[in-house]
């Protein structure tokens, strides 16, 4: 017995509902309602849209649940994304962990959001959250911190980044975990 792909059949209906509309005369458009768009409209449009696709967040590296990510080195990405296992090296913008995931090795981020567990080398040159599932331990630089009720924090903590310029950091061996 032969099975279908769920997505069998599915380009078809799409065709047909293409077809069943009137094709457009040439050099003309319209929008949804059926009213005449013209070409700089739309070019116009579209240069607004692709901006807004760049500013929420460019490129998006996301690591799904039960995902094992290993002996790598992470660039050009402006956000990272972890629900499963990463053990990399990483220059971005943003990381995120969530519960389930975990980032093991070094990285130097603008803002960090951690709900799961970083071990490792960090430097968070703008803000490092950790949030209360969060555990953050290693060597650990930052420029402003926000630690929730029962996040934890432990290793070589130091404020200030090497980017930081004016500031000195100050090395000091803590461990931090907020009352639970």
């Amino acid at each position: 017995m032969a099975t279908q792909s769920p997505f069998f059949g599915k380009r078809d209906r799409e065709a047909e509902n293409l077809t069943s509309r009137p094709a457009p005369l040439m050099g003309s458009s319209t929008n949804l309602s059926g009213t005449p768009v013209s070409p700089s409209t739309l070019t116009t449009q579209a240069a607004n849209a692709a901006a807004s696709v760049a500013k929420e967040g460019g490129s998006k590296l996301t690591v799904g649940p039960n995902i094992k990510l290993k002996g790598v080195e992470i660039t050009d990405c402006d956000t990272l994304v972890v629900e499963g296992l990463v053990e990399a090296t990483m220059d971005s913008r943003v990381m995120q962990i969530a519960e389930q995931g975990a980032f093991k090795g070094s990285a130097e981020i603008d803002i960090a959001e951690i709900r799961g567990l970083f071990d490792g080398n960090l430097t968070v040159r703008e803000k490092l959250v950790i949030h209360s599932t969060g555990k953050v331990t290693g060597k650990i630089r930052y420029g402003k911190i926000v630690v929730e009720e029962g996040g934890q924090l432990s290793g070589e903590i130091s404020f200030g980044t090497s980017a930081s310029s004016g500031s000195a950091a100050k090395p000091a061996s803590a461990t931090l975990q907020a009352a639970a």
